[in-house]
């Protein structure tokens, strides 16, 4: 991947993150302004963003776990909010991109896994973020995420502290569509 299409997914990426928050922290025109929440399906919240021509549409969920780990034993942390998202951006040609935010800033050229059911999937790092490193491995998860129950997402902080999220895929393929009709 390219430096600018990495660059350009880390921006879509907090943009997103920031729309969810803002809609989040606050009720209202405010948050509307930003991003539209437009419902949910189960664990998955379906938001919309932008007129017809340049709509950008995603899911989110929050982990139902979170475990902090160092030299194999828990410890306690403070992180900011953690998210799975998939987002479709049709003006840009992306219809499945995968991206989690950690709530902390990722260990550098360090990667991310992700496990559903007996599949694992690797995701490549940029400051708070991860992705899959095409098009076609967003395709290859979100068809597992279609499957599976929940997914459990593996990843390093620059203080060596490593994270297991685990996230529910209950309502996911039903948030998916959703969110693909708003971006049609």
């Amino acid at each position: 991947m390219t430096r600018t299409k990495e660059l350009a997914r880390h921006g879509a990426l907090r943009g997103m993150v920031a729309a969810i928050c803002l809609a989040a922290t606050m009720g209202g025109a405010a948050a509307q302004s930003v991003s539209e929440s437009v419902g949910a399906k189960r664990d998955w919240s379906i938001f919309k963003e932008g007129a017809a021509a340049d709509r950008q549409c995603w899911i989110v969920s929050q982990p139902v776990s979170s475990r902090a780990l160092r030299s194999g034993k828990p410890v306690s942390v403070n992180r900011g909010d953690i998210f799975l998202m998939v987002a479709i951006r049709p003006g840009a040609n992306v219809k499945n991109e995968v991206s989690m935010l950690p709530g902390y800033p990722f260990r550098s050229g360090s990667s991310v896994e992700v496990k559903i059911g007996s599949d694992k999937f690797e995701m490549f790092t940029s400051g708070e973020g991860a992705w899959a490193d095409s098009a076609e491995s967003d395709e290859r998860l979100v068809a597992a995420m279609r499957r599976g129950a929940t997914a459990e997402v593996t990843g390093v902080s620059t203080r060596g502290t490593t994270t297991v999220d685990t996230f529910s895929l209950s309502g996911f393929t039903a948030a998916l569509e959703e969110a693909r009709a708003l971006c049609k």
